[in-house]
């Protein structure tokens, strides 16, 4: 018996242009469209057994397009959206003061942006539903459509990582990472990051 995979899929690219986006929930764009069916047409979808995405435009209507055109199973999971920015909801870098900027890159635990979800609540949020996940796989390959930031809190749990690094670890627009999850006592492990053996 072959233990489970879940293989994690960042959004593809998003109209709107760079920017802080969170709850923001702009579509993907034409560009995005393209990333998303190379990246998964790359690896084959006759693996996969379900798919999961998050509530997001960016992420739920690219899933709801390979679960029909696959026939696989698609369950929407509000706990994997992306953290909300609060004030810099939509905003480009280059809009944000240098000072309250240079705080989130050294400390992008610690510091909150203003009116945003703070780091801890965003991380039980996300590594609540991955345990929720965990708990009712068997065999299946599960194919996870979600975020950068949730994808950064998954890989950072499964390798032991500080917090303080998450944003060391790129995680670039259409994005395939994957966990081999193995039964307890065991502990799921990386097999690839960036692109799948």
């Amino acid at each position: 018996m072959s233990e489970p995979l879940v293989d994690l899929l960042r959004h593809g690219d998003v109209q709107g242009g760079a920017c802080f986006r969170g709850e923001r929930d702009d579509p993907l764009s034409a560009l995005g469209w393209e990333q998303m069916r190379r990246a998964t047409a790359s690896v084959g979808t006759t693996g996969w057994t379900r798919i999961i995405a998050s509530p997001a435009r960016r992420c739920a209507d690219f899933a709801r397009e390979l679960s029909a055109a696959c026939g696989l199973p698609l369950s929407v999971m509000d706990a994997f959206r992306e953290r909300a920015f609060g004030d810099w909801e939509g905003r480009p870098v280059d809009t944000i003061p240098s000072h309250e900027l240079q705080r989130f890159w050294n400390d992008p635990v610690g510091y909150t942006p203003p009116r945003a979800e703070p780091f801890a609540e965003f991380r039980a949020r996300v590594l609540a539903a991955w345990h929720e996940l965990l708990d009712g796989d068997d065999e299946s390959h599960t194919l996870l459509i979600t975020h950068g930031g949730v994808i950064r809190v998954l890989v950072a749990e499964v390798l032991r990582m500080s917090d303080t690094g998450l944003l060391l670890l790129e995680v670039p627009h259409a994005c395939l990472t994957r966990l081999r999850i193995y039964p307890p006592p065991g502990r799921p492990s990386l097999i690839a990051h960036g692109s799948l053996p």
